[in-house]
């Protein structure tokens, strides 16, 4: 069908409009302008749209799930191969036959499992699943499907960060892979959830610390600010980046972010954790309420964590439990996007966080979707997939 007039000139504003951001972006850099002296240029001469175009950050940031030991079987329940679930064959390791369901506006079929998580997206924004690398089963750093021309594509995605300001570009929880790439930031390792918390918790701010007393930090941050002010290389295009990291970190060091990023009772009940959930998705889950706490606060761009790793060949045989831990895993999963939609992504004005987000979820085996009975390691061909949002 032929386009109308309209849509042909709605495009080529757009085109004119990306033009003039790369264009007014480039103009400044090489004038030495920081970004928000171009944008508040933008504003006044083409508009308050504009400007926050313009605005945005130019990566998305990253959480990047890593099952090991077997656990990645765990996530073909909820988006189970086309033909497996379609057989509707009791042998087949798939839950629930004939509870499938297919997911709407997608430009390939994409079957859910009951639990899958993320149903409302618009079929733009729906998982995508690629079959990538080969079955290393038991292993808790799988890398073939996380491997492209010898690089790490988590340490890509922080390399592609690095335009971002971040206090802490990229997070590991655990021994997660992270890898290497040109130009890849350094990788910063906790042990869990709550090490994460304490990466950002200045020693200053804490009782008896040097910037406890709220004046203090205050003080501190519009000293630092001064002294930027003061220093001419903060007008160089090369320094932009970094000045806008350590402002940042300024103020953060007067800041005790302990309150801020540790889960709460509402974030356990946002999340569908309780007593009963099963430490391996709680700990997941932990992970992820911090991880989104510290996309809103702006501390990092891409976490790394582990996942499952519980080799689940009997899951079969308790049908009861193998149901709550898929219902479990998809309310975690469900929670941390609800988060990140109700998130603002203050980088990017009229966005949420949901909006900006990358998730990719791997692991060393998916286990043979063929065969419930003990769920061997082995798949055919030795194949291996990934699932990527």
């Amino acid at each position: 069908m032929a386009r109308s007039k309209a849509s042909e000139r709605d495009d080529r504003r757009q085109l004119s409009r990306r033009g003039l951001i790369k264009w007014s972006l480039a103009t400044g850099a090489a004038l030495g302008l920081a970004r928000w002296k171009v944008f508040e240029v933008l504003e006044d001469s083409a508009g308050t749209a504009l400007a926050a175009d313009a605005a945005c950050q130019p990566t998305l940031r990253s959480v990047h799930i890593v099952a090991g030991n077997g656990g990645f079987a765990w996530f073909q329940l909820l988006w189970p191969h086309n033909e497996v679930a379609a057989a509707r064959n009791n042998q087949f390791a798939f839950h629930a036959p004939g509870q499938e369901t297919l997911a709407a506006g997608t430009d390939k079929v994409l079957t859910l499992g009951p639990q899958a998580p993320w149903k409302n997206l618009p079929g733009r924004r729906q998982v995508s699943a690629f079959m990538a690398g080969s079955n290393e089963t038991h292993t808790n750093r799988p890398t073939t499907a996380s491997t492209l021309m010898n690089q790490s594509i988590f340490a890509v995605a922080a390399s592609l960060q690095s335009t971002n300001p971040s206090v802490i570009p990229v997070i590991a929880v655990g021994d997660a892979p992270y890898g290497d790439a040109p130009g890849a930031p350094r990788v910063s390792r906790v042990g869990s959830a709550d090490d994460i918390v304490g990466l950002f918790n200045s020693a200053a701010s804490r009782e008896g610390g040097l910037l406890a007393n709220t004046v203090d930090a205050d003080l501190y941050t519009a000293h630092y600010q001064a002294l930027i002010g003061l220093n001419r290389a903060a007008g160089r295009s090369t320094q932009l980046k970094t000045y806008e990291t350590t402002q940042k970190a300024a103020g953060l060091l007067g800041t005790n972010l302990a309150s801020v990023l540790t889960p709460t009772a509402d974030d356990m009940n946002r999340y569908g954790i309780n007593a009963g959930t099963r430490a391996n998705v709680a700990d997941l889950g932990k992970t992820l309420m911090v991880a989104a706490k510290a996309f809103r606060l702006g501390l990092t761009s891409s976490v790394i964590v582990p996942a499952m790793r519980d080799d689940p060949h009997g899951a079969f045989n308790d049908m009861g439990n193998l149901t709550s831990t898929v219902t479990s895993l998809g309310a975690v999963l469900d929670g941390f996007m609800a988060e990140l939609d109700a998130s603002p992504d203050d980088s990017c004005a009229g966005a949420s966080l949901a909006d900006n987000i990358l998730i990719t979820i791997h692991g060393d085996t998916p286990k043979n979707p063929l065969d419930r009975s003990g769920w061997p390691d082995g798949t055919p061909n030795n194949a291996n997939w990934m699932y990527v949002l």
